[in-house]
């Protein structure tokens, strides 16, 4: 499958900036050395995904070194603005002006991985839309066939556990199909750190 899209939305890992919920575990510094790791092991399995296109979008924007380092492989740009369901739903629409399927995903779950991904695809060929939920109640991709619906990112309390319960009570307002592959672990408070491959913190 190669006409699918991946766009990556990620903070630049700059410390106090990135991973800020993991600084009282690891300090400023290795806060960010984390984002720094989730992010580059989600380029690597966006781009081993082969599914066609791989984007990443920057935040505060794309000049931080670490998002340039992967400017040969995929296209480099900058978040819209906005809060978060607007950057989402804008991502996502602009995937699919060029793309029939496109996936949305952060760099906070390394459990999403290549063979994921392409589950994922594989599921948006039979429904509207796809997720893998997060185990903390929100989720960890979307994906979308065809269009994005606002409906989905408007006015959602994220970084709640109501996030994923909530998206499904507007996927059945909005009579679409949707498929959930297996919950994944984000890596977004102290706790979730036993949740990173072996040898990360080391």
């Amino acid at each position: 499958m190669k006409d699918a899209s991946i766009t990556i939305l990620a903070k630049a890992p700059v410390a106090g900036f990135a991973k800020t919920r993991l600084i009282p575990a690891l300090g400023p510094a290795g806060a960010a050395a984390v984002a720094m790791q989730l992010l580059d092991h989600t380029v690597t399995e966006a781009l081993a995904a082969g599914l066609g296109e791989v984007r990443l979008l920057g935040a505060p924007d794309a000049t931080h070194p670490a998002f340039k380092g992967y400017a040969a492989s995929l296209r480099l740009g900058a978040q819209s603005s906005g809060d978060l369901g607007l950057r989402m739903h804008t991502a996502l629409s602009d995937a699919l002006a060029t793309h029939p399927l496109a996936l949305l995903v952060g760099t906070d779950a390394p459990a999403l991985d290549r063979s994921l991904l392409r589950s994922a695809a594989k599921a948006l060929l039979r429904h509207d839309a796809v997720f893998v939920p997060a185990l903390d109640g929100g989720y960890a991709l979307v994906g979308l066939r065809g269009r994005s619906w606002p409906e989905l990112f408007e006015g959602m309390t994220w970084s709640t556990d109501r996030v994923m319960a909530d998206t499904r009570a507007r996927l059945q307002r909005l009579g679409l199909r949707w498929h959930e592959l297996p919950a994944v672990s984000d890596i977004d408070e102290p706790t979730d750190l036993a949740h990173l491959p072996e040898g990360w913190l080391a």
